[in-house]
């Protein structure tokens, strides 16, 4: 049956090639020395949908296995002109819903010694430029951290865009990005018997995300 909407899926090769890998997005996503053509791209103000977007983590543990855990994204807006390499973003994540799967770990990483969510409660995101290198989409930014900002490098994938059954223009990305923890002031840690550290300084964090294009 015909709803006269158009359903959200991912973009595929036949869709929209330019996304579907580097390679791709190298031979058919035209580019100039200042701009970029995304098929399905729209100029204007995106909000994220929290309810469809995730942040993620990850860390050695222990010199042989990865804690992984996640947070709630709290709002992000981003700013879309008809040139997608002048976006602009902004993000916040809520530090105290962070989770990863035991409470009294959760209990420690919220505390002074990690995160120190009752002095700041916010992870903080703020765009600086967007730029193409080597067919990657990379977004340049100053993320803050128990109130330290430091720049970082998200590498970017478009994963799509589309109609949801309520009219909203929707897209889909994701991101990821790794960082050293003891530059943001996340320098606890306790040796092993056996040597080395019990947490590792490489903190990945990846983004899924999907946000939706204001009307009006």
């Amino acid at each position: 049956m015909d709803t006269g909407y158009t359903a959200f899926q991912p973009v595929s090769k036949e869709m929209c090639p330019s996304l579907s890998s580097i390679s791709l997005f190298k031979e058919h996503t035209r580019m100039t020395s200042n701009t970029i053509d995304i098929p399905g791209y729209k100029a204007g103000t995106w909000v994220l949908d929290p309810s469809h977007s995730e942040v993620t983590f990850s860390v050695r543990h222990m010199m042989i296995s990865k804690v992984r855990g996640a947070f709630g994204v709290k709002s992000a807006t981003l700013v879309a002109p008809e040139n997608p390499l002048e976006v602009t973003i902004e993000a916040s994540v809520d530090a105290t819903s962070l989770d990863t799967k035991d409470e009294g770990r959760d209990t420690h990483l919220r505390s002074a010694d990690f995160f120190d969510v009752e002095n700041h409660p916010t992870l903080d995101f703020v765009s600086t430029g967007v730029r193409i290198e080597g067919g990657d989409f990379l977004v340049d930014g100053d993320l803050t951290i128990r109130g330290i900002t430091k720049p970082v490098t998200f590498d970017l994938d478009f994963n799509g865009f589309g109609v949801d059954p309520w009219g909203n223009y929707k897209a889909g990305a994701s991101a990821k990005t790794v960082i050293n923890r003891e530059e943001f002031g996340l320098t606890w840690n306790t040796a092993l018997e056996a040597g080395g550290v019990l947490v590792g300084k490489d903190v990945t964090i990846t983004l899924d995300l999907q946000g939706a294009l204001q009307q009006g």
